[in-house]
């Protein structure tokens, strides 16, 4: 259990060169006999993809939200656990938020809290493969996937959209763009199922997503350009192995048709909304990230990530604050730090919520939002880094953590499971992170029991263990 009790700062996921970790037989734990009834239910399992018209919204909080300032708040607790803030009720009798969550208490009815996940994994690169991939990583530090993050799945099980979106994409700040940052990365699926990344923050004035569009005076050359790759390609494909030669038609593909799709680039461009659409949204990287979610899962994406760090890059952050949501307490005081970045959640949060309600998407789109565990029920002081002075703060927490869904079709106005009077640990519907994707993949149409086989050809279960939660999808 990761307490911090340094002065150091805690830096979080930091970026690291991707590489394919591979391994045989007897890696993977399986005999001979094991490894051929795998293969046999890999080929006679037919489609793993039932195609409807759904999508996901996943929204990443690094860092971890701490879930005694937000949605499992403990009034009742000792002070030295319950924090400075209060709960305040919601439109849904028995539904409770934080008091710097206002806006939530207007649309309760259109969420549901789930207060009883939890894993074992308090360190940054081992929670971010865990909940990212929906498997127990082999090593509890690094954010290198040796299992592919969900998105990758979902990209390899969904392919195509039936148009020239991508797939699945991932927004991030400048700087954050490495796909093992928040361990992404595809692991033995091959860098072609990689999400689209589009780095920066969009409320910027000039904001532009890179690599999508070309200019009038480009076609030309570009159609030259297609007719000489076709012309070129003459390697065999069958004997490459390392999936390199598939991730490159892949990405020439996506980027082609990237390129020439006028779809695409309406789809991205934020200009397409009026002024008080943005407004209510929210003019920071949290509000703008999520109306752009909001534009590509209608033109047709099927997975959209975003990453919420700082709410406002290119600011200066107050000192008594932290980049993203590890509030240890050398890192900011968290109670200063919830009072900034609270209101910005809250705002784009419920915009995005009453949007997708108000345009019918509800069904359609499910909406996630996680991190990569809680932080300590009891609050613990020591020196911040930036201010020099005693704060409070928290230290990460597996043990338990709050994630909240939207849409979907499902049962909305809920709260599932309990954690303790302290805040420790679930006491009621103890779930895992593979029960939170076993009810995404049940909404994508996607069965998690099917298996996919690695660049070895070796067969891998979607998801190994879980189930979907029985209160959504019953």
């Amino acid at each position: 259990m990761d307490q911090a009790h340094t002065l150091a700062r805690c830096a979080g996921p930091i970026k690291r060169r991707s590489f394919l970790q591979l391994g045989g037989l007897s890696v993977l734990g399986l005999g001979m006999g094991d490894f051929l009834r795998y293969q046999a239910a890999a080929k006679a399992g037919g489609s793993a993809f039932v195609d409807r018209d759904t999508s996901v919204i996943f929204i990443w909080l690094p860092g971890g939200l701490p879930h005694m300032e937000f949605y499992d708040l403990k009034p009742d607790a000792p002070a030295e656990y319950r924090g400075d803030f209060r709960p305040i009720k919601t439109n849904v009798p028995g539904i409770e938020v934080g008091e710097l969550l206002p806006r939530h208490t207007k649309i309760a009815d259109k969420f549901t809290l789930i207060r009883s996940i939890h894993h074992e994994f308090a360190d940054h690169g081992g929670a971010h493969k865990r909940m990212m991939t929906g498997r127990l990583p082999k090593t509890p530090t690094g954010t290198v996937n040796d299992a592919p993050a969900v998105a990758s799945i979902v990209k390899k099980v969904m392919g195509h959209t039936g148009t020239d979106m991508p797939v699945t994409v991932a927004c991030v700040d400048n700087g954050r763009a490495g796909i093992d940052t928040f361990a992404m990365g595809p692991a033995w699926l091959g860098a072609a199922t990689s999400p689209f990344l589009v780095a920066g923050n969009p409320s910027e004035t000039g904001f532009q997503v890179q690599n999508i569009g070309v200019k009038n005076e480009m076609e030309t050359r570009l159609d030259d350009r297609l007719s000489m790759l076709t012309g070129m390609d003459r390697l065999r494909r069958d004997i490459d192995k390392s999936g390199a030669m598939d991730a490159m038609d892949s990405f020439n593909r996506q980027a082609m048709e990237m390129l020439t799709s006028q779809r695409v680039r309406d789809a991205f461009d934020l200009a397409k909304e009026d002024t008080r659409t943005r407004d209510r949204y929210g003019m920071h990287a949290y509000g703008q990230r999520a109306l752009m979610a909001r534009r590509l899962v209608e033109a047709g994406s099927r997975f959209v990530t975003l990453v919420w760090e700082n709410p406002f890059p290119g600011q200066p952050i107050p000192k008594n604050c932290a980049y993203n949501w590890d509030c240890h307490a050398v890192n900011c005081h968290i109670f200063e730090d919830t009072k900034w970045r609270a209101p910005v959640y809250d705002q784009a949060l419920t915009a995005l919520i009453e949007d997708l309600y108000q345009r019918g998407l509800d069904k359609k789109t499910l909406l996630v939002v996680g991190s990569d565990f809680g932080h300590t029920p009891k609050i613990n002081v020591q020196r911040g880094t930036q201010t020099g002075v005693m704060q409070p703060g928290r230290d990460h927490w597996p043990q338990s953590m709050s994630v909240l869904v939207s849409g979907g079709g499902m049962p909305m106005g809920q709260v599932i499971g309990a954690t303790n009077a302290k805040g420790e640990h679930p006491v009621e519907r103890v779930m895992t992170p593979n029960d939170l994707w076993a009810t995404v993949y049940h909404h994508l149409g996607i069965d998690y029991n099917h298996y996919l086989t690695n660049m070895e050809g070796l067969p891998m279960q979607i998801l190994p263990f879980g189930k979907p939660i029985k209160e959504l999808v019953s």
